[in-house]
């Protein structure tokens, strides 16, 4: 049954984007980020993806939209990245081990990329966001309710095989997704759709909880200090995050806060001097290829780890750190990259926010921005302990806001378009954004 669900919404999805090129750009994140193939067993190892891609980018040519692309700075920095990426490939320690990362990693930011360039509207931005949220909602809502009915002694996590399937990296995400969900409840003007947005939200935080991950509680105490420091009225804030969070935490069992107060013992847990020792080696391992790392990921073999740390070679494992991830991988300059496009993102948002100044810009520019800013600190600071570099959701975040600025300045008239004389009108309700002030209304 779930099988035949499934294929219909893709069917469906796929002939609408014949027509509507973007709903294919929908269908594509929903299905890299939320991974239904793994619920549905009789399309288990169909490349569904594939199909999916090759639609959208048929459809997205056959109907011009490539002719709306317009270059900007996140869109150089994703291809540099990219192109570093296939520099470090070529020199990788172990083409074939790392060849499977490095062509995951080059998908997801050619998606990110499309993402960016396909967004040219209010519509399509929130679409996305919604498709995002909702990915993370259903493991964020289902994995509340568990926390609920198993009293929180068993941890949470996600769909074998995905990304989200690591207690650790799924907390992170959805502490991640706490700012968007808060930015379509102040966009949402339907009270049902507000409770609904609220009950997710709460939800979220339960099951961050439940996922008894350090890296995640770490996140979501990041996502409370960024609204804090934010807030004008930090009392009132407070008060609010203490009266959400001091219930969550109380229902937690006694095992959950022991293992949290390992946080502050974290020379003697084993796990975290573990992830240590694979910090050392990717820097060892960057300190001896600087330019081009060690390749994708090589890190994880105790062979290649062996050459510059025979130690700790024994114990090489995932970095889980998305700044480790990259600096093993590709080197010092893959490193210098990729943290330029994060400190562009971060920088994108904070000018997008200065927009709440302009009369001519709608105020749902600015608080996107702000929600976005959020989303990328709880995220920065969260996957430090996680290998989360090819998560699609912040990449297509970045798009966006790359996007963004692109149109942001042409959002919504502050004047009414029937104030305007009939000639001019016609371009206040096409364009979406108000022609240079007329000669007629200066008088």
């Amino acid at each position: 049954m779930r099988d035949a669900l499934l294929l219909g919404i893709i069917a469906s999805s796929l002939l609408l984007a014949l027509r509507y090129p973007y709903v294919g750009v929908l269908t594509w994140a929903w299905f890299s980020i939320m991974n239904p193939q793994q619920l549905a067993y009789g399309v288990y190892g169909v490349p569904l993806n594939v199909i999916i891609a090759a639609v959208t980018v048929l459809s997205i040519i056959v109907n011009g939209e490539t002719k709306r692309f317009r270059i900007g700075p996140i869109t150089v920095l994703f291809a540099a990245f990219a192109l570093w990426l296939w520099v470090s490939q070529l020199f990788s320690l172990d083409h074939q081990y790392s060849a499977a990362y490095f062509s995951r990693f080059i998908k997801v930011l050619f998606f990110a990329a499309l993402c960016e360039q396909m967004t040219t509207d209010k519509l399509r931005l929130h679409a996305l966001v919604w498709t995002v949220v909702i990915a993370v909602g259903f493991f964020a809502l289902k994995g509340g309710v568990f926390t609920l009915l198993t009293l929180g002694r068993y941890h949470v996590q996600g769909i074998e095989h995905t990304i989200m399937e690591d207690n650790n990296q799924l907390g992170i995400i959805i502490a991640s997704g706490l700012p968007l969900i808060l930015y379509l409840y102040g966009e949402s003007r339907r009270r049902y759709m507000r409770v609904a947005l609220l009950c997710l939200f709460s939800a979220s935080v339960v099951a961050i909880l439940g996922t008894q991950s350090r890296g995640a509680f770490v996140a979501l105490l990041a996502f409370a200090a960024f609204f804090w420091l934010r807030a004008k009225r930090k009392l009132t804030i407070l008060v609010a995050l203490i009266a959400l969070l001091a219930p969550a935490i109380a229902f937690m069992p006694q095992k959950w806060a022991k293992r949290m107060e390992t946080i502050t013992q974290a020379t003697e847990d084993a796990s975290f001097m573990g992830r240590v020792d694979s910090w050392i080696i990717n820097t060892e391992l960057a300190l001896k290829h600087p330019l081009t790392g060690a390749g994708l990921r090589n890190a994880y073999q105790p062979a290649i780890a062996a050459t510059v740390d025979p130690e700790r070679a024994p114990r090489a494992k995932a970095a889980h750190s998305i700044y480790f991830e990259v600096l093993g991988g590709a080197g010092f300059i893959g490193l210098a990259v990729y943290l330029s496009l994060l400190a562009a993102a971060l920088w994108t948002a904070a000018r997008l926010q200065q927009l709440a100044r302009d009369p001519t810009v709608e105020a749902w520019v600015p608080r996107f921005g702000c929600m976005a800013q959020a989303y990328l600190v709880v995220f920065g600071v969260g996957a430090a302990t996680v290998s989360l570099e090819m998560w699609d959701g912040y990449l297509i975040l970045i798009g966006l806001l790359g996007a963004l600025a692109r149109w942001a300045p042409k959002t919504g008239p502050q004047i009414p378009a029937a104030s305007f004389p009939p000639r001019y009108r016609w371009r206040v309700l096409a364009r979406g954004y108000a022609p240079p002030r007329p000669r007629a209304l200066e008088k």
